[in-house]
């Protein structure tokens, strides 16, 4: 089977933590993929996002390892040696050379940021924002609930809450979000164990603090600029130091719901 995916290239569109679990499970499953990205992307669970290796250069998360690339010939290099490629293309012109068999735009930002459905044979869409049948093929339901992971062969996901999913009885409390518009300093790092009331970063000198006890699951990277109201980092009062390198259980469930729609629609 393997052999036989690798004749249909992927692209996905995003290289957060969702999008790199389903980079990840396809690229295991045996599918050429390559992961799209902004200049300066603001992953918040960094440690398992690919998005990371725009930084790094490489990152590996759970044993697939992903590669900056520059040009066509270094894509096709890092797919020769059994990696995943990374570039930085925010209008996604790749899809022009590439050809790809399908494209996922798992951007997950509410709304189309320029995927149609005619961009590949199969397009797949994470979230709300599209219109299953019109802008993509299949839309994936990326809300927590009973439909978590539902393929929507026509309609719209579930319109975005603004409340945090449930992780230790914790909702909004657990979400770190930027008190102003500016440059982030980072003061805790993640993995690192905290308890309510410590500081974890400031933008623009303005303190933010943890407000439960638990470990800094996810933070922007230092340096980078914010807007206020932005989501800048995640507290997870289980306290698993492990589970900030680990695709979550919802990045999972998704990511098979993206393989499930790819085989159904190949």
């Amino acid at each position: 089977m393997k052999k036989k995916f690798a004749d249909y290239p992927v692209i996905i569109r995003g290289g957060g933590d969702i999008a790199t679990a389903v980079a990840h499970k396809l690229f295991r499953a045996g599918f050429p993929v390559i992961i799209t990205e902004i200049e300066q992307p603001t992953m918040v669970r960094r440690m398992v996002s690919f998005a990371n290796c725009i930084n790094e250069k490489e990152f590996s998360v759970e044993g697939v390892t992903s590669v900056f690339a520059e040009t066509s010939e270094e894509i096709q290099r890092i797919w020769k040696n059994g990696k995943l490629p990374v570039i930085i293309d925010s209008d996604c012109k790749i899809k022009d050379t590439l050809y790809p068999a399908i494209l996922v735009d798992a951007i997950l930002a509410k709304k189309n940021c320029g995927t149609r459905k005619d961009d590949a044979p199969v397009v797949i869409a994470l979230g709300p924002g599209f219109t299953a049948g019109k802008d993509a093929d299949v839309v994936v339901e990326t809300n927590r609930g009973h439909d978590l992971g539902k393929l929507l062969f026509e309609g719209e996901a579930a319109p975005d809450t603004g409340i945090p999913g449930t992780i230790g009885g914790f909702t909004t409390e657990r979400v770190l979000r930027s008190p102003s518009s500016g440059m982030i300093h980072n003061e805790a790092e993640i993995g690192m164990t905290v308890k309510r009331g410590d500081l974890i970063c400031s933008v623009n000198g303005q303190p933010v603090n943890s407000q439960i006890d638990g470990v800094v699951r996810g933070l922007i990277r230092h340096g980078l600029k914010v807007r206020y109201g932005d989501k800048i980092g995640d507290i997870d009062p289980r306290g698993e130091i492990q589970f900030c390198r680990s695709i979550s259980d919802k990045g999972r469930n998704i990511a098979g719901a993206v393989l499930e729609a790819a085989l159904m629609l190949l």
